[in-house]
């Protein structure tokens, strides 16, 4: 099945090769996200929920260009990069995500980059009409 990138206008430029997002049948994939702005610049130095915020509005713009919403999300990945973080990831992430949240894990790991303290990627569902 042939799948339809998704390259919401004012993306951040990919690090590495990659789409912020891709579309296959129903499902939507959005990548790993990081708190960087239109020219690749970090969102919230040292601030994990303005960190957090920025990644749930840009995976939201990825999924607005593949005709979905926030509600269509069945699964979301959390990388974050301290223990302490977790709380305030936690409460942003409420906010997005009001009445029952989708699956999810969170992991405490490095991430790509020392500056980024938060990378969430997800996967949505929108069937088509």
């Amino acid at each position: 099945m042939p799948f339809i990138p998704l390259i919401p206008k004012g993306s951040a430029p990919p690090l590495a090769p990659y789409s912020p997002g891709s579309k296959a049948g129903d499902a939507i994939y959005v990548s790993g996200t990081l708190a960087l702005d239109k020219d690749g610049v970090l969102v919230g130095k040292d601030d994990s929920r303005a960190q957090t915020r920025h990644i749930l509005k840009a995976i939201e713009s990825v999924l607005q260009a593949g005709g979905a919403g926030m509600a269509d999300i069945a699964y979301n990945m959390i990388f974050i990069k301290r223990s302490q973080d977790y709380a305030a990831v936690n409460e942003v992430y409420k906010e997005f995500f009001p009445g029952t949240p989708p699956a999810r894990f969170c992991i405490i790991c490095e991430l790509v980059k020392p500056e980024f303290l938060v990378e969430i990627a997800s996967i949505a569902h929108r069937p088509s009409t």
